[in-house]
């Protein structure tokens, strides 16, 4: 009897390339936090980028993004390195899409697509699953020239049309029908929630709001005492997950929501509102920061520019500042001096406390300064459900 011969079935990690423009009046650190971010998206998505290419210009190119000498920079790289896919910091147009992918001959992604893979890896629930769904057929439709290339006609003129073209025009018309269905169903599951939401009762609503790993999940889980999903990854939570939370001798109740990310895909927005109605509805917002992230302002900045676009930034929010324990002051001016070591008191000093007022500082992973922030979140609570029902006898 012969040897047994073995076979590794695992899944092999996608090696990959990142490519990003830098525009003119663009920081270096501001690329450069571009480029990380698009590094943990593709992280996430379970690949392992093994280099990135940038490339200084007034406006990518129309037909292939970057220029051509770096087009070939990068075709050479991936040949040599047999690299798997390369991903595009920027959303890319169908024509540019088709160009790339036949110059390199590997798989091409843009920042939209790699975004809508993971949701669609993440989505749990039938609202979630729609929501990604919609999104992905509405990024599908205007690039479906580019899955009949086989089919494309040989010969122009009249009476050459060929069966590519036909094939085109009934799975647009198959997508449109299909993504009208899924507007309805989410409209259904919207009046749905909705509904759930009228019979909440007399409870005050507040949401957990901030950029994608922050932390929203773990402050979730020690004020509500659940066990709500959560990871060093992007968009680690998708669903919107709604908890009683009592403090003292008050309930009220808690929503995490999905995290902010810079250049989300304006689609993924707009699909992706109705799960965000937890926050237009909320009474208090929790504005979770991740003070050890070296660009914790740009993210402050992108979670109020989506509040803003929401019609929820005028709400009565606390600024909470998460991970103080892993915060490190930027570079000293001098070589002899040290980074310096901010304690709390520090911490309250600074701009960050005196600028966004009400704000907390937390680690809510080593249980820091968390008996202060329920106080706070405490007597904001308090205040509303008083304010809104004077004669309620739950707090006497």
């Amino acid at each position: 009897m012969g040897k047994k011969k073995f076979y590794d079935t695992a899944l092999k990690q996608e090696r990959a390339v990142l490519v990003g423009v830098v525009r003119p009046g663009e920081k270096p650190e501001e690329t450069r936090e571009y480029l990380d971010e698009l590094a943990f998206l593709v992280d996430t998505a379970g690949g392992l980028v093994e280099h990135e290419f940038t490339q200084k210009m007034l406006k990518p190119d129309r037909a292939t993004f970057v220029g051509t000498g770096k087009l070939e920079e990068i075709q050479a790289y991936v040949k040599s390195e047999e690299i798997d896919m390369v991903v595009f910091d920027d959303e890319l147009s169908p024509s540019q899409l088709r160009n790339i992918e036949r110059e390199l001959q590997v798989k091409i992604l843009d920042r939209s697509n790699l975004i809508l893979d993971i949701f669609a890896g993440r989505a749990q629930t039938a609202q979630a699953k729609t929501q990604v769904e919609l999104a992905q057929l509405q990024y599908l439709l205007p690039r479906l020239t580019r899955l009949w290339t086989h089919l494309e006609r040989q010969k122009g003129g009249i009476g050459m049309r060929g069966p590519g073209e036909t094939q085109i025009e009934s799975d647009r018309r198959m997508i449109l029908e299909k993504i009208s269905l899924l507007k309805s169903r989410l409209k259904q599951i919207d009046r749905q929630n909705e509904t759930q939401r009228k019979n909440r009762g007399q409870l005050i609503r507040v949401a957990l709001v901030g950029y994608t790993n922050v932390g929203k999940s773990t402050i979730m889980n020690m004020l509500s005492k659940s066990d709500v999903f959560a990871e060093n990854k992007l968009f680690a939570t998708l669903d919107t997950t709604v908890r009683k939370v009592v403090i003292e001798n008050l309930p009220f109740l808690l929503s995490d929501t999905v995290g902010f990310i810079r250049k989300l895909p304006h689609h993924l927005v707009e699909c992706f509102k109705s799960t965000l109605d937890e926050v237009r509805e909320a009474d208090i917002l929790i504005h979770v920061v991740d003070v050890s992230h070296p660009n914790f302002e740009d993210q402050i900045h992108v979670v109020n520019e989506t509040l803003k676009d929401l019609g929820a930034r005028d709400k009565e929010t606390i600024m909470v500042f998460n991970k103080i324990d892993a915060y490190v002051s930027p570079e000293p001016y001098h070589e002899e001096e040290e980074r310096a070591v901010l304690t709390l008191e520090d911490f309250k000093k600074s701009w960050m406390g005196s600028e966004n007022a009400p704000a907390i500082f937390i680690s809510a992973l080593h249980k820091e300064n968390l008996e202060e922030f329920k106080q706070l979140l405490y007597d904001k609570v308090v205040a509303l459900h008083t304010a809104r029902y004077p004669y309620d006898k739950l707090l006497y």
